[in-house]
């Protein structure tokens, strides 16, 4: 990641000064975070693959990030965003992280722009219950509402990303939250509160936690805890750097000592022993933005994919024996197809061209493409982005969030990438643009396999916003068969992406849930067998995008086939079942040791 001279530059053009998100200077068109966003040039109105709906819905989170003039790197960074189920009554509950100021002695009254006024004070990560209805006949109100006060999640620290995981064992989903400081462990009480238990639970390191991830590492069916950190990072002691003309600029991360990351083990006992140095993921670590865990080799067995901003990235092959060893340069997967090391924040696992094995989609900087990692089998890749499509239409953007999804439930899985600059834009620099950095965000078609066709301008006036996105949590808030996205942006509010398309063609829902305990079980493989098609393969998993955390369940579009002959589940613990008759177009609960027991393990 490399920003440049935003507020300097921004403090130059007349008008250009302190304002609320929204509100646009004289001479500027529409500024990024209103409700009439900047819109791209050239974009024409088709149809419209998702409306815009956080307002409407009941979200009106704006994230503020603390910008004063200083060049705190972390104001550029955040935030991230979740969609988990709180409450157990079978929909997406909405959780969006906030910044603060930043620098000692600093308020609000230094910030170059202030909170909205319909922004509650003090400034907290927001929590909003989905409370939708749906009527007899199928339809559909959808609405959200505000229930951070009394919740116990009101934590004031400079929040990054967030985790979400039934750590416990309990059936009820928790919350781990990074930032910059400590981070913290919600447990979830079952009553609509939280108890922040991070210090029990040892697992509250202070130092800038960007992406987590639980997962079962040593098959002992408890979740454990990846944690990647960013870069040391010192508010009082920051690194100060300058452009090639003298004028002050962020610093890039190269600039500052990688943090390394850590591992915690559940004992079960409500406490996570750290692990980092035992496992062996101590040994190599660069300042990490992206984290995911998945079976990389086939072997059944949880690994570990952490993405390393400019520097090579880490595949933690799972040794079986509580080790890992660093795998990325063997399998590809370190660095680019020509060698270098990119800047790598978003990340996310799929089988885009159903050939049975996962390949890996990571974003990237301005001038770097976007990456497409296509495995060749037992979890070796290579790079081919430029070869499907993904590589050119990436150059001019700085991508973020980002997953894997079957959109149109065609049965091909397509990817969205949210956007937003760390280096200022100078054609809005010049307009006077408040927050210079904010682009489109992409969607991108699969093509059968084939390659990729860039939609970004055809899908509707919510991919025509220009925003400094951040975090992007998918999943299905409706429970209408399709993947809708809840992004979260830099100084801005946080937008809902409401799937308009996917509900058109046969879909199959599906909860999997791990024998020990009620807790979804994140990390299991699905097989779904259909008429006139191949298997397709997915992956039920929380992590991944970017400091966000997503719906656990499976949405598996099936394309033209309205029926399905088996479902086959390569589970965490090296169990694998099938199932019969699952039906279509509706959600079905799988629960690890009902099904048919199938011998030969995993693939």
């Amino acid at each position: 990641m490399r920003a440049a001279p935003l507020l300097l530059l921004c403090a130059a053009v007349a008008g250009c000064g302190p304002a609320e998100p929204g509100a646009a200077p004289a001479g500027a068109g529409p500024a990024a975070g209103s409700g009439d966003a900047a819109a791209a040039p050239g974009a024409a109105p088709s149809e419209a693959w998702f409306t815009e709906r956080a307002r409407e819905a009941g979200i009106d989170f704006v994230h503020f990030n603390g910008m004063s003039g200083e060049f705190h790197l972390a104001e550029i960074m955040a935030p991230g965003a979740a969609l988990f189920d709180m409450d157990g009554d079978g929909d997406l509950d909405a959780y969006l992280v906030q910044g603060r100021m930043l620098g000692a002695g600093r308020t609000l009254d230094d910030a170059l722009t202030p909170p909205p006024a319909h922004v509650p004070l003090p400034l907290t990560d927001r929590l909003y219950r989905n409370d939708l209805q749906i009527a007899e006949d199928g339809a559909r109100t959808l609405r959200f509402t505000d229930v951070t006060a009394g919740s116990g999640l009101g934590a004031s620290s400079y929040g990054m990303g967030v985790a979400a995981a039934d750590f416990d064992g309990d059936g009820r989903v928790d919350l781990y939250r990074t930032a910059l400081g400590a981070n913290h462990l919600f447990r979830n009480n079952g009553d609509g509160t939280f108890s922040d238990v991070a210090g029990r639970a040892g697992v509250d390191d202070a130092g800038w936690g960007v992406s987590a991830s639980f997962f079962d590492f040593d098959r002992d069916g408890r979740l454990d805890l990846y944690v990647g950190n960013y870069v040391v990072y010192d508010l009082a002691n920051e690194e100060r750097c300058f452009t090639l003309t003298g004028e002050r600029d962020y610093c890039a991360p190269k600039s500052y000592v990688p943090a390394p990351d850590r591992l915690y083990r559940n004992r079960g006992d409500g406490v996570f022993e750290d692990v980092t140095a035992s496992a062996g993921v101590g040994r190599a670590y660069g300042p990490a933005l992206g984290v995911l865990a998945a079976d990389f080799d086939g072997d059944g067995w949880v690994d570990v994919y952490v993405a390393n901003d400019g520097r090579p990235n880490q595949l933690w092959i799972n040794g079986r024996d509580g080790t890992f060893t660093d795998r990325a340069l063997l399998n590809g997967v370190a660095v680019n197809g020509g060698g270098a090391s990119e800047a790598s924040m978003g990340v996310d696992l799929g089988d885009f061209d159903a050939d049975g094995d996962d390949d890996l989609f990571m974003t990237h900087v301005t001038t770097e493409t976007n990456t497409l990692y296509a495995n060749a089998g037992d979890g070796f890749f290579e790079d081919r982005g430029a070869m499907v499509g993904l590589g050119a239409p990436s150059l001019p953007y700085t991508g973020f969030g980002t997953a894997w999804v079957d959109f149109d439930n065609d049965g091909w899985l397509d990817l969205l990438v949210v956007n937003g600059e760390v280096q200022v834009v100078e054609r809005l620099v010049l307009a006077a643009d408040p927050f210079p950095l904010h682009q489109r965000n992409q969607l991108f078609r699969n093509l059968a396999g084939r390659g990729f066709e860039d939609l970004s301008d055809r899908a509707g006036p919510a991919f025509a916003l220009s925003e400094v996105s951040r975090g992007a949590a998918f999943g299905d808030v409706d429970n209408d068969g399709d993947v809708d996205v809840l992004v979260a942006n830099n100084n801005g509010p946080a937008r809902l992406l409401i799937n308009e398309v996917g509900q058109r063609n046969p879909w199959l829902g599906l909860r999997l849930v791990a024998a020990a305990g009620a807790r979804d079980a994140t990390g299991a493989r699905v097989g779904v067998f259909r008429a006139g098609g191949p298997v397709l393969w997915r992956r039920a998993r929380a992590d991944g995008s970017y400091a966000s955390a997503g719906d656990p369940r499976v949405v598996v579009g099936l394309g033209e086939a309205d029926a399905v002959s088996g479902v086959r589940v390569e589970w965490p613990s090296g169990r694998v079942e099938e199932w019969d008759g699952v039906p279509v177009r509706s959600w079905t609960t799988l629960t690890e040791g009902t099904g048919r027991g199938v011998q030969g393990g995993i693939r």
